[in-house]
């Protein structure tokens, strides 16, 4: 009996030491990593995560030399996770060659993922190409690591302001391989409630 006393009265010492250790630990810190500790306790509370989104910027690959590129930085929030259409974000892109090119600024309308593969879609608010602000161009990304592709709705129906636009989030299907080392594309998978 004494023994089994022992044994208890032990592991519970072992008990309190181990469980006031990281407490006096935190008390005995500098206020910074007190205010890190304090951080880490709250953000461990459950976080809705988005419902979908597509961020990163790459490099197309052209044999010509072509200087084209994409960056993105469109999100649908939880809350918004039954539609699409209430994505937010801008997307940007340019194509450089020679002494030719143009460059667009997107604000997003709407956003679906599935997977690796992204489709965003939104209209030019700022642009240097003829007639194309006020248009909307959707995206297509398939995100491969290092071996990202691309897809754009103006390789079917004509550069934007000069050809028919599609509606939102449609695009390509992503033909176009990104220059090696310039792919850092993140999609976050759309998983509705169906």
């Amino acid at each position: 009996m004494k023994r089994r006393t022992k044994i208890v009265v032990l592991g519970s010492a072992l008990l309190l030491t181990a469980g006031a250790a990281p407490a006096a630990t935190a008390s005995d810190a500098p206020p910074q990593r007190e205010a890190a500790a304090l951080t880490s306790t709250a953000s461990d509370a459950p976080h809705r995560r988005e419902a979908a989104a597509l961020t990163g910027t790459a490099k197309l690959y052209r044999s010509a030399g072509d200087d084209i590129t994409f960056s993105f930085d469109a999100h649908l929030a939880a809350k918004d996770k039954a539609d699409p259409m209430k994505a937010t974000g801008t997307f940007a892109f340019s194509h450089y060659r020679d002494d030719f090119g143009a460059r667009a600024k997107v604000e997003v309308d709407c956003l679906v993922t599935g997977g690796k593969v992204a489709v965003v879609s939104g209209v030019i608010t700022e642009s240097d190409l003829p007639g194309a602000e006020g248009k909307r161009v959707g995206v297509t990304v398939h995100d491969l690591g290092r071996h990202d592709r691309l897809g754009y709705s103006w390789a079917s129906t004509g550069r934007p302001g000069q050809g028919n636009e599609p509606p939102e989030c449609v695009s390509s299907a992503p033909f176009e391989k990104v220059e090696k080392g310039t792919g850092d594309f993140t999609v976050v998978p759309w998983q509705p409630e169906l």
